[in-house]
């Protein structure tokens, strides 16, 4: 009876050690599976992006043709729009939108530098830390009519009266200037907001270390964090400057809508976002292609703003 018994206790429990192994075998193959299923399904939603983007070039292309056929690389050097004669260039257009969102972006840089080292080094915490938090996020939430019409009707008299001031009598107030000032605010957030990040980010280490060797506060920020944390800011430059170039609404209410190279910054003129704006409702034939093909050219623009970008981030990158 006891060899018996003994026996049966080892051939349960050799059974047991068998259908143990045998759930961990197939729960590590349902994992195996689990993970192949959920790596496919992230690798589709980013070849979705990428066609995407791959169709809306297409399509842009496509419904450019006829523009592109006719008037060639001359398109981009002309300064002509003429609707009777049918004769259109982008010229004034691609300088009225590189003008407006670089002297946007000169403007904001100041100011988002600083709200990023305030935050990131002397105010990381309390009630006035977490109001201009809030403030400045809120920023990037204002409807870009908002600040059209604010642009508008507080803003356009006082550039009118510094025109005036400076001898420029030919002024109305809305222009270059204005556009660039109202899209400098609306950037504010996206470099400020990434700037504070990376500067929370830099490691304790090299902060204490310079401390050690007796820096101040001053040149710990200029000399230890902001270059460790440079590819970090110049991201959210760049991520302003193409909000910039893509504004349609605000910038169409101010910048005066007038089809030609702007000679001062009080002068008018129009970006490639405005002008489509402005006459796509109204275009057809000819006028409509090359309204599709200013908003290709503004896509690469777009495109090779964020290219160069990444190179820079790349090449400066600290290991």
């Amino acid at each position: 009876h006891l060899m018996v018994k003994l026996f049966l206790n080892n051939k349960n429990l050799k059974n047991d050690k068998d259908g143990e192994a045998l759930f961990a075998s197939s729960s590590l193959k349902f994992n195996k599976v689990l993970d192949s299923v959920f790596r496919k399904i992230l690798l589709a939603a980013a070849l979705c992006v990428v066609v995407i983007v791959v169709f809306m070039l297409i399509t842009l292309i496509i419904s450019s043709l006829p523009s592109i056929k006719k008037f060639g690389a001359v398109f981009f050097l002309n300064n002509i729009w003429d609707y009777k004669t049918e004769t259109f260039g982008a010229w004034a257009f691609i300088i009225g939108t590189v003008e407006t969102s670089f002297l946007a972006l000169a403007i904001s840089l100041p100011f988002s530098i600083s709200i990023s080292i305030l935050l990131g080094v002397y105010l990381k915490q309390g009630i006035l830390s977490n109001f201009i938090k809030t403030m400045t996020e809120l920023l990037a939430g204002i409807p870009s009519v908002i600040y059209g019409f604010w642009g508008f009707f507080f803003l356009g008299p006082i550039i009118r009266d510094l025109a005036i001031r400076v001898g420029y009598t030919g002024s109305t107030g809305y222009g270059v200037l204005t556009s660039a000032i109202v899209l400098s605010i609306m950037i504010i957030p996206y470099t400020a907001s990434m700037g504070r990040e990376v500067i929370e980010l830099v490691p304790n280490y090299l902060i204490e270390g310079a401390y050690g060797l007796g820096a101040t506060r001053l040149e710990v920020v200029t000399r230890v964090m902001i270059p460790y944390s440079f590819s970090g800011i110049f991201a959210g430059i760049i991520l302003s400057l193409g909000r910039a170039l893509g504004e349609t609404m605000a910038v169409t209410m101010l910048i005066g809508n007038t089809n030609g190279v702007p000679k001062s910054v009080f002068d008018t003129g129009n970006t490639i976002a405005s002008v489509i704006a402005n006459q796509f409702g109204e275009a057809g034939g000819i006028q409509m292609s090359t309204l599709i093909e200013l908003g290709f050219v503004l896509m690469v623009i777009t495109l090779v703003v964020n290219l160069i970008g990444k190179y820079i981030i790349k090449k400066f990158t600290m290991e």
